[in-house]
């Protein structure tokens, strides 16, 4: 793609960019969770990080910082931008958007789930009725044996298929060779990416991708509560490939080292990457294995390995495509949670009943949404979003090589959340 980007508009692009880095990563150092990655120059991180901690937050200080740089990105003639440099300040304008409402909650200030999800992730979540949700348990009921409330009945069907602990690293490693083998028949990666796997303990996620630069990243999976099967594959292309790792890789290849653009040097965790980078993550498990294709790998590959049953896979998955129709139920508990409108036990209540987690799970979900709060919507609406954008553009689940290459671009270029749509 050639650029018509004038050298001027250039500089005054790359030196908002610098301020809005090192703006970010100040922040970090009041909020732990903000900054999920950087790999940027050492000379941008702050200086004693230690000492910054015991200061009050300046909110103040860091509000005009933000104000001063919505000013002058705004001010700039954006009909000397080409397309791509278009995406480029469109995504700035809304990670400046987001920096502000971050500093807003951080000095004490109060959004509705709705208001804070708009803000620092561009989109707001549909809401559904009880009965929507009602409805849709009782087609899953018809399928599952026993008696009891559905949730009873799922995790009791559910428990003959978690991995055991000592096969759990094989299976994983299994279901991350299997989807990095098929990313490489699409996406043309660094010679040098590398990831390592950990286990872990005492963590409100299932898993984490920590992107270290040089496209490496460590791939964290949170063993507190039993792993069942198919989150082996949701885990390994999620947290791998084609999910986080390629992503976090691409955006450092195709922007920072070859484009220049600093500003991608750093992920804030709170900002409208994020509903991007968990929704093409949740998407491209079904972009590296759709349909029968991971049905199939999973019972000739998975399930042995982990001493299941391989005649209980086809089975499995029509259970588990009728409970994924349920994804939106938790953005009920948090929004209602978050917005003062349930107490913790409602909020833990619904979660067992419409979204089917354990007890145990529903508590660990619920501390999710206490320390993450409306970045829930990124998993779900996320992956709706992106799914609809590849496909309008013909990348449909019968035309592999265009969804695959739509998929590769979307992860290589400064799209937005609402430019999506």
């Amino acid at each position: 793609r050639k650029s018509n980007f004038s050298l001027p508009v250039n500089n005054i692009m790359n030196s908002i960019a610098e301020r809005y880095v090192k703006l970010v990563l100040r922040i970090g150092v009041y909020d732990t969770d903000y900054v999920d990655a950087y790999y940027g120059p050492n000379e941008w991180k702050p200086a004693g990080d230690d000492s910054l901690k015991k200061e009050k937050f300046p909110s103040q200080r860091f509000d005009d910082e933000v104000i001063q740089l919505l000013r002058l990105l705004h001010s700039m003639d954006t009909l000397q931008l080409g397309a791509i440099e278009k995406l480029r300040h469109a995504s700035m304008s809304k990670q400046l958007i987001a920096v502000k409402a971050k500093i807003f909650l951080l000095s004490g200030g109060m959004l509705s789930f709705d208001e804070e999800s708009q803000q620092m992730y561009d989109a707001v979540a549909p809401a559904y009725s009880e009965d929507h949700y009602r409805r849709l348990l009782e087609n899953l009921g018809l399928l599952l044996p026993g008696t009891g409330s559905v949730s009873e009945r799922l995790e009791s069907y559910k428990r003959s298929f978690v991995i055991p602990k000592e096969k759990l690293d094989a299976v994983f490693k299994a279901a991350i060779a299997e989807g990095r083998r098929r990313t490489l028949q699409h996406i043309s990666l660094p010679s040098n990416e590398n990831f390592i796997v950990e286990y872990v303990n005492d963590k409100p996620w299932s898993g984490y991708n920590w992107y270290k630069g040089d496209s490496y990243s460590v791939i964290q999976v949170n063993t507190d509560l039993p792993i069942f099967i198919d989150r082996a594959v949701d885990l390994a292309c999620h947290e791998g490939y084609p999910g986080h790792h390629v992503y976090n890789l691409l955006m450092e290849k195709t922007l920072v080292r070859e484009r220049g653009w600093m500003e991608f040097s750093v992920y804030p965790l709170f900002s409208p990457q994020s509903l991007i980078a968990e929704g093409s993550a949740n998407f491209g498990i079904e972009v590296a294995l759709p349909g029968e294709e991971r049905v199939h790998f999973e019972r000739d590959v998975l399930f042995p390995l982990a001493g299941h049953d391989r005649k209980k896979a086809e089975e499995y998955y029509r259970i588990q495509a009728l409970k994924a129709k349920l994804d939106f139920a938790g953005n009920e508990a948090a929004r209602n949670y978050l917005d003062g409108k349930w107490r913790r036990d409602d909020a833990v209540q619904w979660l067992v009943t419409y979204a089917l987690f354990a007890p145990e799970r529903a508590e660990q979900r619920l501390r999710f949404i206490e320390r993450y709060r409306s970045y829930v919507i990124n998993y779900n609406l996320g992956q709706d979003i992106v799914r609809l954008f590849i496909e309008r553009r013909g990348g449909t689940p019968n035309n592999s090589e265009l969804r695959w290459k739509i998929f590769e671009e979307l992860l290589s270029d400064p799209h937005t959340p609402s430019g999506l749509q």
